[in-house]
């Protein structure tokens, strides 16, 4: 009987022991406010694009995601396009209007500055490097931004006020002519946002 009195006092001191722990940490949990800044530094760290041709089809999937050493690095896959070279940019606008994709307006050049990596005046926040399509219409390729952030309230951010788009053009950037490298017509169109 002594024992059992003894295991008996033994379990309860346990169990108080682990209701008051319990107790504790979920008052300390109650108690901490969220990390707002650690929060907002994580949020619109990677952005879905979906490019969409004249006919309305999605022709291409784009990844962007905030680089560690700075920019934007953006992945892009696609399928059904002409192929060849194209040229590829970020525009001012969030707006893709078929057919001709105008409103999604000029390059993205929040610096003011010209077209084209090969101009000493340039290039554009916007400007990117040509993509390669396959013989079979396919693409798949990365390139980097250096000069844009996904960082919303800053003046190179892609996800300023009414957005920004990235646009595929018909032919190769020549990276020099003037507004936007001879790259001919907008063929897809995707809004970031």
């Amino acid at each position: 009987m002594k024992r059992f009195v003894c295991l008996l006092i033994l379990i309860s001191t346990v169990l108080i022991a682990c209701n008051q722990t319990t107790q504790e940490k979920g008052e300390n949990l109650d108690s901490q406010e969220p990390n707002h800044e650690k929060v907002n530094s994580m949020i619109n760290k990677n952005v879905i694009v979906d490019l969409k041709n004249s006919d309305g089809e999605i022709v291409a999937n784009a990844s962007l995601v905030e680089s560690k050493s700075g920019g934007v690095t953006i992945s892009i896959k696609g399928e059904n396009l002409p192929s060849g070279g194209h040229g590829f940019h970020i525009h001012e606008n969030g707006s893709c209007t078929a057919p001709t994709f105008e409103s999604a307006g000029a390059h993205f050049n929040p610096t003011g500055k010209k077209h084209g990596f090969d101009n000493s005046e340039g290039p554009h926040a916007g400007d990117l490097n040509n993509i390669n399509v396959g013989a079979n219409g396919n693409l798949s390729t990365e390139v980097t931004a250096d000069m844009v952030t996904l960082e919303k309230g800053k003046e190179t951010s892609l996800l300023k006020e009414g957005g920004t788009s990235l646009v595929i053009h018909s032919d190769p950037d020549d990276y020099v002519s003037q507004p936007a490298g001879n790259a001919g017509d907008r063929i897809a169109c995707g809004v970031i946002k």
